[in-house]
């Protein structure tokens, strides 16, 4: 196993600190819209399908947090969230783009425009790309909310912002390489492998406000419902105080199901 960490545990004057629940609770009062957030992109190079997870103490993280296509790879986009990032990451993988210097491309486009009359500053932007190789590259700004980091492992990486451990992704990182067999031995769906890396982030200290939503998307070519259709698997729950125990009954209940199918 190869994990490259990276990460910083300074505090930013530029970021309200804002985010006073424990890792677990789920506070009654709602949170601050900066989607501080943990998410895994993967690969399976057997299957061919590719994948992403994330989860997040904010309403609905699985929107505009995660992207796929099948043959080209997936991008995560968060902290102080462009959600451009994600249909721009995926246009320069299909032109063959390395992932490495898509997140500079990228970054070094940004044309750092604010959002609503206030400060949406890029430096705070965190994304990950990963191709249909399994290459992948991720960037963290120095002024993503606090506690932040990366790591990569064989076909995935792991980000995180918020975090309520320098830990989150390496565990993550850990969990899904080590999740590619099941107790018989037989290959794991990417699903579970995501799965098992979220429940890990959790684990070593997840989204320091607490946890709300979580969601997953798996593409891979023809192998969705119905015609044409490329999308494995695509789960969203919006709002949920145990959202990856949500997430891993409906990853679960596909498993069981999807089978059927032959894909």
């Amino acid at each position: 196993m190869r994990i490259k960490v990276t990460g910083s545990v300074c505090v930013l004057a530029l970021i309200p600190v804002l985010f006073a629940a424990s890792c677990g609770a789920r506070p009654d009062s709602p949170s601050p819209e900066i989607p501080g957030t943990f998410s895994i992109l993967g690969f399976d190079p057997e299957t061919g399908a590719i994948g992403a997870a994330v989860q997040s103490r904010v309403f609905s993280v699985g929107n505009g947090v995660i992207w796929a296509e099948p043959g080209i790879g997936a991008v995560a986009t968060q902290a102080i969230v462009d959600v451009g990032y994600g249909p721009k990451g995926i246009e320069l993988l299909r032109q063959g783009m390395a992932p490495a210097a898509i997140t500079k491309k990228i970054w070094d486009e940004d044309p750092d425009p604010g959002y609503g009359k206030q400060r949406w500053q890029k430096a705070g932007r965190q994304f990950a790309v990963i191709n249909a190789k399994g290459e992948v590259a991720a960037y963290t700004g120095p002024e993503a909310p606090a506690q932040f980091g990366d790591a990569q492992g064989q076909y995935c990486t792991a980000q995180g912002n918020t975090l309520g451990s320098k830990d989150v992704p390496a565990a993550m990182v850990k969990a899904f390489e080590s999740s590619e067999k099941d107790a018989k031995g037989e290959r794991t769906h990417l699903s579970l492998r995501l799965l098992a890396a979220i429940e890990a982030g959790q684990a070593a200290g997840g989204d320091r406000r607490g946890q709300q939503s979580a969601a997953m998307l798996v593409v891979k070519k023809d192998c969705g419902v119905w015609l044409h259709n490329d999308v494995e698997l695509r789960l969203q729950v919006d709002d949920n105080p145990e959202p990856i125990k949500e997430l891993r009954r409906l990853v679960e209940y596909w498993n069981a199901n999807q089978k059927r199918r032959g894909c």
